[in-house]
C-alpha cells in the first residue's frame, strides 16, 4: 500500500508544478470557453483518469471534443467525435509555447473560441502568451503527482458516497490546482467577500452561494510548499478550529482549514483509514457546529453492488 503513495516533495518539483498548473489552466480555459455555466463552476474542472487528467466531453455543435493530459505517455491528446485526433508532446517548453500549441490543437479539433489569456488565482501572474519564465517539465515528478491524485480521487469518491444531500463531483480545479469534493447543507451562505487574485468576485460568490464543507488534496504552492489533504467550512462555524482531529492533522490558521500532511499519510501504517478518518472528522465538525440536519443528509458508506436501503 505504501508504494501506492509516491514521494511528493514540493521543493523537488516546484518548477514543474508551477508550469503544469499553468498548462492545466490553458486547457481548462478551453473547456470553460465552450461549456455552459453550471452551478458553483462545476463546468470548468478536470477529472482524474487511468492515464492523467481529462476535460471530459466538451460540447462543439453536434459533436463533442475531449482533451486529456496523458501522464503515462506524456502527451496532451485531443479527440473529437467526428474522428479527428490531435496530440502534443509534454516536454520542457515555455508556457507561451504551450499556450499557442494547445490552442492550435483545439482549433484542429474544431474548437474555435479564444480564451482569457490571464491565469486565475495566482497573484502577479504573467499572461500565457508572454510567459517564458515557466518552462520545466520533469516527467517522473508529474507521474508521481498523478499517482498521488489516483489515491486521493479514490478516497474522496468513497467518502462522497456517505452523503445523501447535494454534493459536488470529485474534480480537479485548475485555478487552485487541487482535487476537491464539496458537501452542501442546503442553506444559503453569507455573501462571500471575494478578492481572489485573477478571479471575478461574481465567480467566487456564486461558488460559495450556499453553506459548504469542502475537502480535497493539494500538492502545495510557492507560498505553502507542502502537499496535504485539507478540509474547510464556509461559513466557518464558531469553534471549528478547536475540533478534535486524527493524530497528525492540525488547523492551519494561514489557510483557514484543517490539514493532514501528505507525508504523514505516507508514513501511516494504514493511509486509507487515516485519510477517511480525517475527512469524516473535519466534515462532522463543520456539520455539527454549523447545525446541519445531519440525520437527513448522511448515510452509510456505499458498497459495490449493494443498493442503499430505503425505509418503508
Amino acid at each position: 500500500m505504501r508504494d501506492a503513495w509516491p514521494v511528493l516533495a514540493f521543493d523537488a518539483w516546484r518548477d514543474t508544478a508551477m508550469t503544469l498548473q499553468l498548462w492545466t489552466q490553458v486547457v481548462g480555459k478551453i473547456r470553460l470557453a465552450h461549456t455552459p455555466w453550471l452551478n458553483h463552476s462545476w463546468q470548468v474542472p478536470l477529472y482524474v483518469t487511468a492515464r492523467g487528467l481529462t476535460t471530459s466531453p466538451i460540447p462543439n455543435g453536434v459533436e463533442i471534443v475531449e482533451l486529456e493530459f496523458d501522464f503515462i505517455a506524456h502527451r496532451l491528446v485531443g479527440r473529437s467525435s467526428n474522428g479527428t485526433v490531435a496530440e502534443l508532446g509534454l516536454e520542457p517548453m515555455p508556457v507561451a509555447d504551450f499556450y499557442h500549441a494547445a490552442l492550435a490543437l483545439a482549433h484542429k479539433l474544431g474548437l474555435k473560441a479564444d480564451i482569457n489569456p490571464f491565469p486565475c488565482e495566482l497573484p502577479g501572474a504573467i499572461a500565457f502568451p508572454d510567459d517564458h519564465l515557466h518552462h520545466a517539465y520533469d516527467a517522473d515528478a508529474v507521474h508521481r503527482f498523478w499517482r498521488a491524485l489516483l489515491q486521493a480521487d479514490r478516497l474522496l469518491k468513497h467518502f462522497r458516497t456517505a452523503f445523501l444531500g447535494k454534493a459536488s463531483p470529485v474534480h480537479f480545479f485548475w485555478g487552485s490546482f487541487d482535487l476537491a469534493v464539496t458537501r452542501f447543507s442546503g442553506r444559503p451562505a453569507p455573501l462571500h467577500p471575494g478578492g481572489v487574485p485573477g478571479l471575478a468576485d461574481a465567480v467566487t460568490r456564486e461558488a460559495y452561494s450556499h453553506e459548504v464543507s469542502s475537502a480535497g488534496f493539494w500538492p502545495g504552492s510557492e507560498s505553502f510548499p507542502r502537499a496535504m489533504f485539507y478540509s474547510y467550512a464556509y461559513p466557518q462555524p464558531e469553534g471549528f478550529e478547536q475540533a478534535a482531529m486524527p493524530a497528525g492533522a492540525t488547523y492551519e490558521a494561514a489557510l483557514g482549514e484543517f490539514i493532514l500532511p501528505y507525508d504523514t499519510v505516507r508514513a501511516s501504517t494504514d493511509p486509507d483509514a487515516l485519510v477517511m478518518d480525517f475527512l469524516q472528522a473535519s466534515y462532522a465538525a463543520a456539520a455539527s457546529l454549523g447545525r446541519w440536519d445531519r440525520a437527513a443528509l448522511e448515510c452509510d458508506l456505499g458498497e459495490p453492488g449493494r443498493p442503499r436501503p430505503v425505509a418503508g
